[in-house]
């Protein structure tokens, strides 16, 4: 589904076109008449300097497929949520920026990263992308950064394999960082300031160097962060950097050098609130424990990733366009807390427990090359994209995890011990096992124009996948020395888009995807991969898109289905083992729209309504197997909804309301614990002071609603942010 605000200008001669054509304005005065050589007159308008954005559908999405098309020509549910959209929203993360996406709901907790639920599938079942590298980690990888040096945020809805590898039967979300560019030079500072002392200062320039004649740019955004929170004893400290170098080395060659350093340091970070005790139906959590901070007093977790890119692309002709994409990246994420707590049956007190010390250290190499065309097939129009993608992925881990009761603290407890305290720890490094992930691919897309208002969109990719995993713990039956598995899954799109109107189309479209049966492939161990394939996902999918003529309104509504098989189960004659064999499916609607009636109002919007079932699923309880079947999977809204309101009613005021509801959420596979639906509000009112500076003032959640974010089963839950407010001062330059 699209959200679509003004986009980034991308060169495609059509977009130029139109992007001039809506900024032609009755102001534009007319020249001396040409005579042509046939005798007939014309007028020559004066030269307009196209400044604007790609509007609405006519922006193009490099998520939704390699090929050329704009939104409203990609027969798919993509969403674009651009530089405009995030600055207007207030985005501070990229976990903010998600709410753009419809029906996805998104927590992080720090042992989650960006936990993401979309179209009734969570965790790995959503790849999660860095301009456009799956680095097969994202529920960390994709912990919240600052939002800062992206120029947008990506999304298309359901099985998505076919164009970035196993995994995406739910979707696939693409973080794009802000390059250098040779259009134009700018430069931007903001600074921030909040509630509870959390203050941000962040600037960017995109500097060329040779004026207006320059082959060469040079870009650098950086931010950085430093807070503390609601919760007791939690601070963050977080800066970013990205800078990217693009050299027109030939007219046809065009070379970007990038890097980006992201690195965070959260102290005593919040992992949850432990809810009422026994937990019957609802959960709630007891006034008294709301904003409290169980971890030990030196908790901790912090990441240092780097990211390395070298973007070669030639145009060796008018239709052809080859690129590479070479890359890097570097992670090293660490953990030192005691992250479960639970009630005491009085109520009167917390149990502390599940104490970890863990280290990820993760390198990912990987080379891209493909090669795009423009031509004819028998006799028809067609665009051809094809690619070879090659990469290692390299993660060990080291953990070190006592699972027992650490002690049990007062409700009111604010610093309750140390990490070292608890018996059994220590800070030591111990790797636990080493997983190398070798992926071969080759992948192709075609889109045809069967007429000059049907179009036949296809994509397939064939993957190898070489899984490697070295135990460097005591070797057993279970939990050999080393262990291989190989993969070699082929998925793929079709899709037909019939252009009703230039400015409507209505589409259909099937898809497929390959997951892994349990976890993550970069962590997964013997257990979760023995005996088992990738797990299979299948989509249908039909939609509509409009768009007005002037690109004020828009609307696009999408039904879908979404089956995944093979997934792994319970088995039910032998509780200790696993099968292959359980099935979850989805069925929902999504829409968006976007309304300008006038100049100065805008209104946008996103609906979803989703039907998520594990169809076939056992689960051990105690031993025992228990059919889940009927069920919804935990943490997963029927309905979700947000609306955007904007109004400028004077040159340097405006005002603007946003709103967002989550229906009511199931705790635990059995269904029978639930957290409350919750709908929250915000409003900023922003001062113009010239054209270059703007002063924001922004409060989220005004009504001070307490909600569930995220249910960690029976005995945790993790909170919404309460009332807050925030200042904000842009200058552009």
């Amino acid at each position: 589904m699209f959200l679509i605000s003004r986009a980034t200008p991308r060169a495609s001669c059509l977009s130029v076109a139109i992007a001039a054509t809506l900024s032609l304005s009755p102001s534009a005065r007319a020249a001396d008449a040409v005579v042509l050589p046939d005798g007939s007159r014309v007028t020559q308008l004066d030269t307009v300097e196209v400044k604007g954005h790609q509007a609405g559908l006519e922006q193009v999405s490099g998520t939704g497929t390699r090929l050329s098309l704009t939104l409203l020509e990609t027969p798919a549910s993509v969403t674009v949520i651009d530089r405009d959209a995030l600055d207007a929203r207030g985005v501070r993360t990229t976990q903010e920026a998600l709410a753009g996406i419809p029906g996805l709901t998104v927590a992080s907790p720090p042992g989650n990263g960006n936990a993401v639920t979309y179209r009734g599938f969570s965790g790995s079942q959503i790849t999660q992308l860095f301009n456009g590298i799956d680095v097969q980690y994202a529920s960390i990888a994709a912990r919240p950064v600052d939002a800062w040096q992206y120029e947008r945020v990506e999304a298309i809805g359901g099985p998505s394999s076919f164009l970035y590898g196993a995994g995406a039967v739910g979707g696939t979300i693409n973080y794009v960082t802000r390059l250098a560019r040779l259009d134009r030079d700018e430069a931007a500072v903001q600074a921030s300031w909040g509630s509870f002392r959390d203050g941000t200062l962040a600037m960017g320039a995109n500097l060329r160097i040779g004026g207006d004649d320059a082959r060469q740019a040079i870009r650098v955004d950086a931010s950085t962060r430093d807070g503390e929170s609601w919760i007791d004893g939690q601070e963050r400290e977080a800066s970013t950097l990205a800078a990217s170098w693009l050299a027109q080395l030939a007219p046809t060659l065009r070379h970007t050098l990038a890097v980006e350093v992201q690195q965070e340091d959260s102290h005593r970070p919040y992992w949850g609130t432990p809810v009422r005790q026994p937990a019957t139906s609802r959960l709630s959590v007891l006034p008294q424990t709301i904003g409290r901070n169980y971890n030990v007093a030196d908790g901790y977790y912090g990441q240092d990733v780097r990211w390395a890119r070298s973007l070669l692309e030639w145009t060796p002709g008018e239709h052809d366009t080859v690129r590479n994409t070479l890359y890097h990246y570097d992670a090293l994420r660490d953990y030192r807390n005691v992250e479960s707590y639970r009630l005491t049956a009085g109520n009167d007190g917390v149990i502390r427990s599940g104490t970890l010390l863990q280290r990820h250290d993760q390198q990912v190499y990987g080379n891209r090359l493909e090669w795009s065309h423009e031509g004819e097939l028998f006799g028809l129009p067609t665009q051809w994209a094809t690619g070879l993608d090659v990469s290692y992925n390299r993660q060990t881990r080291f953990p070190l995890s006592l699972s027992a009761t650490v002690d049990t603290v007062p409700l009111d407890a604010v610093t309750p011990g140390r990490f070292l305290d608890v018996s059994g720890t220590a800070i030591v490094y111990t790797p636990d096992r080493t997983n190398r992930l070798h992926t071969q691919a080759v992948y192709t897309e075609n889109l045809t124009e069967l007429t000059p208002s049907l179009s036949l969109l296809a994509g397939l990719r064939h993957d190898r996948i070489v899984l490697d995993v070295v135990n460097h713990r005591a070797v057993s039956a279970t939990n050999p020395a080393r262990f291989e598995r190989e993969y070699s899954p082929t998925t793929g799109r079709v899709a037909l888009n019939w252009a009703i109107t230039p400015q409507a189309s209505v589409y259909a479209q099937y898809s497929t995807a390959a997951d892994p049966p349990a976890g993550i492939l970069s962590t997964a161990n013997f257990a979760t991969l023995r005996d088992f394939d990738l797990t299979t996902g299948r989509q249908g999918e039909i939609g509509a898109k409009f768009q007005s003529r002037d690109a004020r309104n828009f609307a696009t509504l999408a039904a879908y289905r979404i089956v995944r098989r093979n997934l792994a189960i319970t088995d039910p004659s032998n509780p200790g083992q696993t099968l292959p064999v359980g099935q979850q499916s989805s069925r929902g609607i999504e829409a968006t729209f976007g309304w300008r009636p006038t100049e100065a109002l805008k209104v946008e919007g996103n609906l979803a309504w989703v039907d998520a079932t594990l169809d076939d699923f056992y689960e051990n309880v105690g031993g025992v197997p228990v059919s889940r079947a009927g069920n919804r999977p935990t943490n997963t809204p029927s309905r979700v909804g947000n609306v955007w309101l904007d109004y400028r009613f004077t040159p340097r005021w405006s005002a603007g309301v946003d709103m967002r509801g989550v229906s009511s959420r199931f705790a635990n596979a059995a269904n029978t614990l639930s957290t409350a639906g919750y709908a929250t509000w915000g409003a900023h009112v922003g001062f113009r002071w010239n054209d270059s500076t703007e002063l924001t003032v922004r409060g989220r959640n005004l009504g001070d609603r307490t909600h569930v974010v995220y249910a960690l089963g029976s005995t945790m839950a993790y909170l919404g942010d309460p009332r807050s407010w925030e200042v904000v001062l842009r200058k552009t330059f």
